[in-house]
């Protein structure tokens, strides 16, 4: 009896311990998504444009990105992998603040698309006639890269950084 009481603590013992390492895995597994400070944020650029047609097939047409949300005066528009987000803006739109009011002048802005095979971009978005303002190139620093405007003049940077 003593030892069937011995074996069925160990066998209990050993349980234990299995789910302590498995709550321990989940807790460390929980808290490496969380960011460091605890503060959640999410960001998307929005630009204020006459140009919401152009924009969106543009966008879509060219580098793939799916609409979020769309009516008469706001285009939002996702990466094709959902993990960043633009919006744009008519301006002078009676709904909005004066400082949502005043349409993007052409200068000051510009978008970074990272991206694994920058080659591949670089050839398909050739094959569009889409008009390459920086030809592809390798930086010093390691990067390589390429840009183009979209309808409302913003440069677009097409990178693949350096692995670090």
């Amino acid at each position: 009896m003593l030892l069937y009481y011995l074996s069925v603590n160990k066998l209990r013992m050993k349980y234990a311990y299995l789910l302590f390492f498995i709550l321990c895995l989940n807790y460390s597994s929980e808290a490496q998504k969380k960011p460091k400070n605890n503060i959640a944020m999410k960001m998307n650029a929005g630009i204020v444009t006459s140009k919401l047609q152009e924009t969106k097939s543009f966008y879509m047409t060219v580098l793939g990105f799916g609409i979020t949300f769309e009516n008469d005066f706001y285009l939002l528009m996702h990466t094709p992998d959902n993990s960043g987000e633009i919006s744009f803006l008519l301006p002078d739109h009676p709904s909005q603040q004066p400082l949502f009011q005043k349409a993007y002048d052409g200068h000051g802005m510009y978008l970074t698309i990272e991206v694994e095979d920058v080659d591949k971009w670089y050839e398909d978005i050739k094959m569009k006639k889409i008009p390459i303002i920086i030809d592809i190139r390798d930086e010093p620093w390691g990067d390589r890269h390429f840009a183009i405007k979209d309808p409302n003049g913003i440069g677009i940077d097409i990178v693949r950084y350096a692995p670090q």
